[in-house]
């Protein structure tokens, strides 16, 4: 059944770009996204259900410093969904810089991506 996954990643890369990219990987450990969920603070880049959790990923991949309103968006769209907040940093260009601290105690995890090479 990989084959069926495979497509589906493929799919959503092409589709999305790098969120898409994103989204396959929690497509692949087995949980049911949706992309641009719309929530009145803005869309939710990732919304990924399954095994008894919910996740609300926001997806970072422009160089820079980030930036402390993605950060509370973030959180206020996974309040709004009864999720746990996922900050996905795409590529090496993005600095969290004093931000870490207000991270680790808002408890948004941060997950590094970087793009595999092709099978």
């Amino acid at each position: 059944m990989g084959y069926r996954i495979r497509f589906e990643q493929k799919r959503l890369r092409g589709r999305y770009g790098i969120i898409g990219l994103v989204a396959g990987r929690y497509l692949e450990a087995g949980y049911h996204v949706r992309l641009m969920h719309p929530t009145r603070y803005g869309p939710a880049h990732i919304v990924a259900q399954g095994r008894g959790e919910k996740f609300v990923v926001e997806v970072v991949h422009e160089p820079g410093a980030l930036r402390e309103e993605v950060v509370e968006g973030l959180l206020k769209k996974a309040k709004l969904l009864g999720a746990r907040p996922i900050l996905a940093v795409y590529g090496r260009g993005i600095k969290l810089g004093g931000l870490r601290k207000k991270l680790e105690e808002s408890g948004v995890k941060v997950k590094y991506v970087r793009e595999a090479p092709s099978r």
